[in-house]
């Protein structure tokens, strides 16, 4: 069984940070060169981050990225990997990771920074996705709970009318879970359960992962991952 972490700042997590070395400047003056958001939780799976990591770098795409205080925890759990704290190092662990060096660019923040670009309405963005989404954070942005930049972003989000897409891992779901998932899309948040398909004969445990994301992407009009989508190939009459 995975340890479950908690998704609860500490004050350590509160302290200024400077950000990552990347471009610092990202043109958000057409919908098209905004950057998309990526929020990663404390829930298992962190592999469907890498993936979206991946594919948006690749596809040239701007990442302002948040990883919860407990999101450390679990990649140190399931990978023994420890993931750095300086935005920095962290940016250069992500891009590590999902095998993309220079490409794209990529922004990291400290979980306990409110006050960075992301915490502002008049910031824009094209939208955010929370992958994987632990069931403390559903229930936090449910509740309109903000405790730290992750949330603050994706209730940024929903109160502007932008996209939030919600990736919840979890099994199996409890009334609470089913509650506060469904006040979410009452709110006007997208929810992509981390489910596979098989009908496009997936080979590898990526394959699986990557249609998980492709579809989390969908929600965002992004096209950036080969998938083989059911009967799309077949000529329309």
């Amino acid at each position: 069984m995975t340890p479950r972490a908690n998704d609860a700042v500490t004050n350590s997590d509160l302290r200024p940070t400077t950000p990552t070395a990347e471009p610092t400047t990202m043109s958000t003056n057409t919908p098209r060169s905004r950057p998309i958001v990526l929020g990663v939780t404390g829930a298992s799976g962190l592999i469907y981050a890498v993936r979206a990591v991946k594919y948006l770098l690749e596809a040239d795409e701007a990442i302002e990225l948040v990883a919860s205080r407990s999101a450390a925890m679990v990649w140190n759990a399931e990978n023994q990997i420890t993931m750095p704290t300086d935005p920095t190092k962290q940016a250069e662990f992500w891009r590590s990771q999902a095998g993309v060096p220079t490409a794209g660019r990529l922004r990291c923040h400290p979980a306990g920074d409110v006050g960075a670009n992301i915490a502002s309405g008049s910031f824009r963005t094209r939208g955010m996705i929370v992958m994987p989404c632990s069931m403390s954070t559903v229930g936090k942005l449910a509740n309109g709970l903000s405790s730290d930049l992750l949330e603050r972003a994706a209730d940024v989000q929903l109160k502007e009318g932008r996209s939030l897409v919600v990736v919840p891992r979890e099994t199996p779901f409890s009334l609470v879970h089913l509650r506060n998932l469904t006040a979410l899309a009452e709110a006007g948040a997208r929810i992509v359960p981390a489910i596979p398909a098989w009908y496009h004969q997936p080979q590898t445990i990526e394959d699986l992962v990557d249609f998980v994301v492709a579809r989390v992407f969908d929600q965002l009009d992004l096209d950036c991952i080969p998938l083989k989508r059911w009967k799309e190939d077949v000529e329309q009459n």
